[in-house]
């Protein structure tokens, strides 16, 4: 038996394929096959790839939401060319159109709700028995914020159970994408550009902010004071200079971050489990991600959160038990022997370069094997790459360091579980009692998380202006490859880190197969790094 979970319809279309035991066979973007960001449907070289895992029978295609509830929204929002569009509430007929793919009559079509699809790609790979499932997206069928109590039960069948939320348009994500737009970017795929400019400008506006469009009363009242799905207008009169977009994003990231800290604190003391599972587009935000850990024992952010990610939640809740999480590496594969003597001769003469090797990260972040590498100790590597890849030239990149030496450069952020610990002095009064706190560095394996930079001049290029980097820890159980490189390349520079950022120009998806890799290599003169021999052409 095999489960596939789509994703599709609206935005970032996904295929995931799971086994009878729970094995995740492949997960994979649409995009990076059909070469159209943020494509909204299905590939037929996709779902054939997919299904090329298995030789057992597709008996289950799980769908990422309710499409008839989806359309009620619609209505109330006067989105009436989608609410009229009834091609895609016939999921079964959709999907054999989108991807050429003619499934049998005993092949079922089930259906989940949006933000519970969220909550089970989560909670279902992460490691916890129990856990408080946060989802926090722009917009599902109506949910925009959503707080779980979830568990296994004695057969080990996951168990959700909706503790709180918001509907639309109350919607921090959707007042993210707003502001997104008021500062020039795309809305629903800049985001995390507006993030990175908040590291540059000052919050000046984040009580004009609160106070034009939240309403947020008590532990659980978060209101929206306008809806924002069409974007904003405001203070767009007035006549600004380009310092105030940034000043703009750093008002609009702090305004992010109360919001979401006032959410989690809800769950916090709503929920049983002190282990939070973190999911939702909102979940890319790394600045914010940092400053929540603080408050739990332990954190899971499945390192595709967002709607992509949901193809393997829908997969998840009709197979109904724990998935076998191994790593994010379920994509195309490119196989063939990793070239690391090539690229560590490359990189020690000082030049960038790409790999594309190995299986294809699921998610929107290259994790070593789609990705550009490069010294992040070079006073102009920030320029060039930034040149390369179209960017902003204010956009530093992500380090990639040996697990075991990132608290020696960056201020690696923490959890904290509160036990009557007398040996710890770190300590808190809660109701009158003191409870001491129990210090865990996280890891971050996925880029989820900032830290302080502590030697932040001797690293212009993975240092954003307040000092921090969107680290990307490498662990034993993590990327074999990119660890032995990393160790090679501090054997010979006494530097545990490289740059590390997608092998994609800004505005396209990632490199996905062999072929992508060689015309990124010839458009843009950076050399990739893959298999020694092309492999045949693909059948038609």
């Amino acid at each position: 038996m095999t489960i596939l979970g789509v994703s599709c319809g609206f935005h970032d279309a996904a295929a995931s394929l799971i086994d009878n035991d729970g094995n995740i066979l492949f997960a994979g973007h649409a995009e990076r096959y059909s070469k159209k960001k943020h494509d909204k449907n299905l590939n037929p070289g996709l779902i054939k790839d997919a299904l090329s895992f298995s030789n057992s029978p597709l008996e289950i295609v799980a769908y990422y939401e309710n499409p008839w509830l989806k359309k009620t929204r619609q209505a109330y929002s006067g989105q009436w060319a989608d609410f009229f569009d009834l091609d895609n509430i016939n999921i079964r007929k959709q999907f054999q159109e989108q991807t050429n793919c003619v499934v049998g009559k005993n092949c079922k079509f089930k259906y989940y709700g949006h933000h519970l699809s969220h909550a089970a790609a989560g909670f279902q790979t992460s490691p916890f028995a129990d856990a408080t499932v946060v989802v926090i997206d722009a917009i599902g069928e109506w949910d925009t914020i959503t707080i779980w109590d979830a568990e296994y039960d004695r057969n080990g069948k996951a168990q959700y159970k909706k503790v709180w939320g918001a509907k639309y348009p109350n919607s921090i994500g959707l007042f993210y994408s707003a502001m997104t737009d008021r500062v020039g970017l795309r809305p629903l795929d800049e985001e995390y550009i507006l993030m990175g400019m908040a590291a540059y400008g000052l919050p000046m506006y984040t009580k004009d902010l609160m106070d034009t469009f939240w309403d947020i009363n008590g532990k659980n009242i978060i209101r929206m004071k306008e809806n924002l799905h069409a974007g904003t207008s405001w203070r767009s009169n007035e006549l600004m200079e380009e310092q105030d977009n940034y000043d703009i994003a750093a008002s609009s990231q702090q305004v992010l971050e109360f919001v979401v800290g006032h959410i989690m604190a809800h769950a916090r003391v709503s929920c049983k489990s002190k282990n939070l599972v973190y999911m939702g587009g909102v979940a890319l935000n790394c600045v914010a991600n940092s400053k929540i850990a603080k408050n739990w024992s332990d954190i899971w952010i499945m390192p595709n959160p967002g709607d992509a990610g949901s193809s393997l939640g829908a997969a998840a809740l009709a197979y109904g038990k724990r998935l076998r999480w191994e790593s994010p590496y379920l994509g195309y594969n490119i196989p063939g022997q990793y070239p690391e003597v090539e690229l560590l001769k490359e990189l020690l003469e000082g030049n960038i370069v790409g790999v594309a090797n190995g299986r294809a990260e699921f998610g929107p972040r290259a994790l070593g094997n789609r990705s550009l590498l490069a010294d992040p100790r070079g006073k102009h590597i920030k320029d060039k790459v930034n040149e390369i890849k179209r960017r902003q030239k204010f956009r530093p990149f992500a380090p990639m360091i040996l697990e075991e030496k990132a608290d020696e450069y960056f201020e690696m952020p923490a959890t904290f579980e509160f036990t009557p610990n007398p040996d710890n002095s770190d300590y808190v009064v809660l109701h009158g009692i003191k409870l001491f706190r129990n210090r865990t560095k996280l890891s971050s394996p996925y880029m989820q998380y900032t830290a302080k930079c502590r030697h932040p001049k001797d690293f212009p290029a993975i240092v954003h202006a307040d000092g921090t980097s969107r680290v990307q820890t490498v662990g034993p159980n993590d990327n074999p490859e990119i660890r032995s490189l990393l160790k090679m390349w501090e054997y010979y520079t006494g530097c545990p880190m490289l740059l590390n950022t997608s092998l994609n120009i800004r505005g396209e998806p990632v490199v996905n197969n062999f072929q992508d890799a060689k015309r990124f290599e010839e458009a843009y003169g950076i050399k990739v790094f893959t298999m020694a021999e092309a492999p045949p052409p693909p059948t038609k």
